[in-house]
């Protein structure tokens, strides 16, 4: 029976991010993000499916791939191991070669719109109110935020409140920046009862400090979610409980399985699978059958110059509607892959400081964001100051600059104050 693999392309694109986030990008060090490898598979009743690999954050690079050479895509399509842009096509060519749409192979369908958030890397109050009101103009109705010491997070949060629609809500990242709980009890505090549009705290001190954690749920009343897994489930309930829900990622046999556990004890989490349309449309399949994804999906979709597809995924009331065709139900527009294939991705940037200001006048300089997160969760300024501000700033050829830049490539700078 025709069905079998029979070839498998890869090749490269970078999609640059769109202008308004570009530089906000480069300064947190991800814009590594724009190199997506796309993998195109073939089999011999000549269906063709398609997937992405952020080559640069996804949770599996693409490998091992005469695996599946010979195989027909429902032999291999649950194997975590072969990466995320050849798990999504194998199941984008078993859904075609099927006839239905890849969530009618992975479950039983429960909601036909997922809810579906906006999301930005760390950014200024400023750059964040802009984001905000470009994802309420965009049909979204919740942004996912990353909240960060060298920025005035209590200002980002009422820029974006005072600029979006009452119903609207703000999910906010700490990757643990807070560090404890004895930082974090007053800031969360302080903000959920200052700005009622914030819903979830996320990781807000480091996962696995399970009685920090346990502490800190009593003392706010904003759910909290953390990564799954950290902390084992059943030391979680045997504590009394860690947290309100959890972020789940990974694989689709990694997801669909601790999505089960999720079910067992009825808690949500948000669904994160960050990509382009193709890995859009991925999350909104699972998210379709899973009961407890119940928090929005988080993609960066919106942030790309291109989602790669022939159509925009729409969003309507902070929803996003599965596609009912058969495969991923989404088109990839060949055009546009031609326009951003390159042989190589080049990264490279020119010479820049990274300069956040604390109330009182002192200033730090970093040359990248690796040095901010190790100086800040290493304790050698506030995590939970009001009022810095950070900026980047570029080589303008002076002595002043390149000294200080030659002095911040050894260990971060502090003047002032």
């Amino acid at each position: 029976m025709p069905g079998r693999v029979t070839n498998i392309e890869r090749f490269t694109l970078v999609v640059p991010f769109v202008e308004r986030v570009r530089r906000e990008m480069e300064r947190a060090g991800i814009h590594t993000w724009s190199e997506l490898e796309i993998t195109r598979v073939e089999t011999d009743a000549g269906v063709v499916g398609w997937g992405e690999t952020i080559q640069n954050y996804t949770w599996g690079r693409v490998q091992a791939q005469e695996r599946v050479i010979g195989k027909p895509p429902f032999e291999t399509m649950w194997d975590d191991s072969l990466g995320a842009g050849l798990q999504m096509a194998l199941l984008d060519v078993a859904g075609k070669l099927a006839g239905v749409p890849v969530y009618r192979l992975l479950g039983t369908k429960v909601r036909d719109w997922c809810p579906i958030s906006f999301w930005d890397h760390d950014m200024s109050p400023a750059k964040y109110e802009i984001e905000a009101r470009t994802a309420a103009d965009l049909g979204y109705n919740c942004i996912k935020i990353k909240t960060r010491p060298w920025f005035d997070v209590r200002e980002t949060i009422r820029r974006i409140s005072e600029a979006t629609p009452d119903y609207f809500r703000i999910d906010a990242d700490w990757n643990a920046f807070l560090n404890n709980a004895s930082n974090a009890v007053p800031v969360l505090k302080e903000l959920e009862e200052t700005f009622p549009k914030i819903k979830i705290f996320e990781d807000p001190i480091p996962r696995h400090d399970a009685s920090g954690n346990r502490f800190l749920r009593t003392q706010i009343q904003t759910a909290i979610a953390h990564h799954y897994g950290t902390i084992g489930v059943r030391e979680g309930f045997e504590m009394g409980g860690v947290c309100d829900g959890w972020v789940l990622g990974g694989g689709v046999s990694r997801i669909t399985s601790q999505a089960s556990t999720a079910a067992e004890v009825n808690m949500p989490f948000f669904l994160q699978m960050v990509g382009a349309g193709p890995t859009t449309a991925l999350s909104l399949h699972l998210s379709a059958v899973l009961t407890q994804a119940q928090w929005p999906t988080i993609t960066c979709h919106e942030l790309y110059e291109h989602h790669l597809l022939t159509e925009r995924i729409p969003v309507i009331g902070g929803h996003a509607r599965v596609p009912e065709s058969p495969g991923l139900g989404v088109e990839m527009d060949e055009n546009i892959l031609e326009k951003y294939r390159v042989d190589k991705a080049d990264h490279t940037l020119p010479r820049r400081l990274i300069q956040t200001t604390r109330p009182g006048g002192v200033n730090l300089y970093f040359t990248n964001s690796g040095q901010m997160w190790t100086f800040y969760q290493g304790g050698n300024h506030p995590v939970d100051e009001w009022g810095c501000h950070t900026e980047l700033l570029d080589d303008d050829g002076s002595t002043d600059f390149n000294d200080l830049y030659l002095q911040a490539t050894e260990s971060p700078v502090v003047t002032g104050g």
